[in-house]
């Protein structure tokens, strides 16, 4: 029987999946992602990366009841503008820097003149401003206060080249992980020359951007020890995670993928590449396919802070409970996006004596399906979707899932398993028709 192993790279948790040819899940392994934080910084040490994902996977076989050598196939989630410095002989020069380290969060002359030329966004495909959160701005960073790692720098890899490259030896890498760094140009899925020269990169420093389904090799020798794979098992580019996610949900050009966690995300998909404001526009498996992605930070970490800070004797599921007795308008309660980032309660509106800890709760719940609403809107204008796919820490909760598709005015489609970003990657390994297109092939 076919087996096929998704790789999470998660901020919190790596995760592995191991799924059938059914895409039932079989074995599912978790570590978390031991960072350090101080200063600032964002880092996770090269040696704790291999150990989580070797801890994921092992931990996954444990639970299937399979060895190693039963895998057909790998693939991978990821996280974006996270990546490492390598030297001429592949050696870490650098931690992983992980996207949301801090260190580069002043301006970025390079970034500001990239994100101001009139063909950013139809050259890249992403219709926000970067950040400081993006990779090019801590490039620059390392550029200007440590020449002496960047002058030794030979190869700028994402933490999913890293993978690839650490279990294959192959430099290539994902486009749709590869347009999140604002240096490909995405209708050509090559290196944007002139992105690359503000930064004084050469394409040879980076992997080469495939499409999503590749073949990206085989696992060697030196990446089977490090991650507890058989070698010569076939490892297949994967994708953002909120791809991966929206892979595993099934989603058509009916369906729009919704992952409530720490941020709040949703994902379309279509022929045609269409960038727009407020959009990001990126590659998909197949030639003509692209992936339309909106979100933003109102996402579900609101009801996590506060039930620990003020309804600390009762757990989240018995606020739900509650939550669901409180009319809808929480008899005029109100909750300001991320409410959690305010000084106390002031990211509330209209308190009053008679609220209980159940009306905040509801309007942190109300508060995110607004935003959701006007995420969705930015997707489908035209309102052709008609079905939505849960995923993340807010689709195991009816009452927000009800409040969101009474507010969207769209059915939700819950998912048996809320793994759907392993499930997604798995899904590419086997190269399953899971998002009804036709997968990039085997190259």
């Amino acid at each position: 029987m076919s087996r096929f192993l998704g790789i999470d790279l998660g901020t919190t948790y790596f995760k592995a999946g191991i799924y059938d040819a059914a895409g039932n899940l079989c074995g599912l392994g978790r570590a978390s992602v031991p960072k350090n934080t101080a200063g600032g910084r964002c880092e996770l040490p090269v040696e704790a990366f291999w150990k989580a994902v070797r801890t994921a996977i092992t931990d996954a076989l444990s639970q299937a009841g399979i060895p190693a050598g039963a895998i057909d196939g790998i693939s991978y989630s990821s996280q974006a503008n996270s990546f490492v410095l390598l030297d001429g002989a592949g050696e870490p020069l650098t931690p992983l820097v992980l996207w949301p380290d801090g260190r580069a969060m002043d301006a970025c002359k390079p970034l500001e003149e990239l994100a101001a030329r009139p063909d950013f966004m139809e050259r890249t495909g992403l219709g926000i401003t970067p950040n400081g959160e993006f990779m090019l701005a801590k490039l620059d960073w390392f550029r200007n206060n440590h020449p002496d790692i960047w002058v030794d720098t030979a190869s700028v890899m994402t933490i999913s080249d890293y993978l690839v490259f650490g279990l294959t030896c192959s430099r290539v890498g994902d486009q749709s992980t590869a347009a999140m760094t604002a240096l490909l140009d995405v209708r050509q899925g090559a290196w944007w020359p002139e992105a690359l020269e503000i930064f004084g990169l050469k394409p040879q420093m980076l992997s080469k951007p495939l499409p999503t389904g590749t073949l990206a090799g085989k696992v060697s020798e030196k990446g089977a020890a490090l991650a507890g794979l058989k070698p010569g098992t076939s490892l297949f580019l994967g994708c953002l995670d909120h791809y991966a996610v929206a892979i595993g949900a099934g989603i058509t050009a009916s369906r729009i993928s919704e992952s409530c966690g720490t941020v709040l995300a949703c994902v379309g998909y279509g022929e045609g590449y269409h960038p727009r404001q407020g959009v990001i526009t990126a590659p998909g498996p197949e030639p003509k396919g692209y992936f339309q992605l909106a979100f933003d930070g109102n996402g579900a970490t609101a009801v996590e802070w506060y039930q620990k800070n003020y309804a600390p004797d009762k757990t989240i599921a018995q606020l739900e409970v509650a939550a669901s007795k409180v009319p809808a308008g929480c008899d005029g309660l109100s909750a300001l996006p991320q409410s959690d980032k305010y000084p106390g309660l002031e990211g509330f509106r209209n308190i009053k004596p008679e609220h209980t800890p159940a009306h905040f709760l509801r309007a942190i719940f109300e508060s995110t399906a607004s935003t959701l609403v006007e995420l969705v809107g930015r997707l489908d204008p035209e309102r052709k979707v008609t079905e939505m796919v849960p995923s993340g820490g807010g689709a195991r909760n009816p009452l927000w899932l009800q409040i969101k598709a009474d507010m969207l005015g769209r059915r939700y489609l819950p998912q048996p398993t809320g793994e759907l970003a392993t499930k997604g990657a798995a899904s590419i390994a086997a190269g399953k028709d899971e998002i009804r297109i036709k997968p990039a092939g085997r190259r």
